[in-house]
């Protein structure tokens, strides 16, 4: 068991590489403005987490097969490409655009059922793939959405060769990117690749648990259909008018062979320790009871008091307790998705992974 100013013992897989993606702002609301998923949360984590004492960990880069096993070849080929695109149609050179965003969405309601077609103009095409404004790509955003990934596959082999806990800095986070989109600052699903990495390496059940303030929707996406993965999230609720709005409603509960492996607990804004900390108590619950072999964790810690990004109100503390609940449950990969307040980001990450280490002895 650890105490107070025991050092770190968990693996935090880093690669440099995730300090490439600048986006250099987001559209919010129709306007061009300084936005939170900025390289410096990923420069606090790595100080924070050295300054605790935990070994860092290259990540290794892995073939394409990880990625594919969640994400659409469409995708994948859009985002490796669509800056070089950018760049070569003269968006940057002539018209200023120093980063890719999208104007136009084949929404139902412009389709209105006709088929998804690829547009001609790389400007049209962009919104076939990205489903908001806020999520803009750069030089070198591709380079950093890999390293990501590549460190969300690294801390899965470490846990699937024994490690009772890995983490990965992964920076851009991932959780809202699904099969064949991306939005809400996620490109590619870092906790999806890991969760099917696990079970490719022999897992034959593996639970997510989602403690970022806001519903993951694309890992639930990725999933929703199947029975041997389990998503459980904690999160305030879309119902109140938060991201990502369309979904994490409590009747979200699978389909087809997913029936009943997909739980959203919806929280209110405003709630604090004991609300949040009783949702995810649950989740534990449900966990346990289905068997999990392994876990990954989505570890937002925007549902922190001081975060800009949403109204939960959790405490350090909280998220101790949290990493205390979460290592009891089983071997985890613990994968960095929000947290945007830059002065307590390290701290409540370094609580977290010493409640997992506390509990997982």
């Amino acid at each position: 068991m650890t105490r107070p100013g025991d050092k770190l013992s968990i693996p935090v897989v880093w690669s440099p590489d995730c300090l490439r993606h600048e986006p250099d702002g987001e559209v919010w609301l129709g306007v061009w403005e300084q936005g939170t998923e900025v390289p410096e949360r990923a420069i606090v984590l790595l100080a924070a987490l050295s300054a605790a004492g935990a070994p860092v960990t290259p990540a290794v880069r892995h073939d394409d097969a990880g990625l594919r096993a969640v994400h659409d070849d469409e995708l994948l080929a859009h985002l490796a490409t669509i800056w070089a695109d950018w760049e070569a149609g003269g968006y940057l050179a002539d018209y200023g655009r120093r980063r890719v965003v999208p104007y136009v969405f084949p929404t139902q309601g412009l389709l209105a059922g006709l088929p998804l077609r690829s547009p001609a103009a790389t400007h049209g095409r962009v919104g076939r793939f990205c489903y908001d404004t806020m999520t803009l790509l750069g030089p070198g955003s591709w380079e950093a959405i890999r390293a990501a990934a590549d460190a969300a596959l690294t801390a899965a082999d470490l846990v699937a060769a024994g490690r009772r806990a890995a983490y990965a800095l992964c920076r851009p986070p991932g959780h809202h990117a699904g099969p064949a989109a991306y939005g809400g600052s996620c490109y590619l699903n870092n906790a999806a690749i890991a969760a099917q990495a696990l079970r490719q390496a022999g897992a034959a059940r593996v639970a997510i648990i989602d403690i970022d303030a806001h519903h993951g929707n694309g890992t639930q996406a990725i999933f929703y259909d199947r029975g041997d993965v389990f998503y459980g999230s904690l999160h305030v609720d879309p119902g109140a008018g938060w991201f990502p709005h369309y979904a994490g409603y409590a009747d979200e509960t699978g389909a087809g062979a997913g029936q009943d492996a997909n739980r959203n607990l919806p929280l209110r804004p405003g709630a604090g320790d004991a609300e949040w900390l009783e949702a995810l108590a649950a989740l534990g619950t449900e966990v346990r009871g289905r068997g999990a072999d392994a876990l990954v964790i989505s570890l937002g810690v925007d549902a922190a008091a001081a975060d800009p990004e949403s109204p939960l109100r959790v405490t350090a503390d909280g998220y101790r307790q949290a990493g205390e609940l979460i290592g009891g449950l089983g071997p985890a990969v613990l994968v960095q998705e929000g947290g945007y307040d830059l002065p307590s980001l390290g701290g409540l990450v370094v609580a977290t992974l010493a409640g997992v280490q506390s509990a997982a002895g």
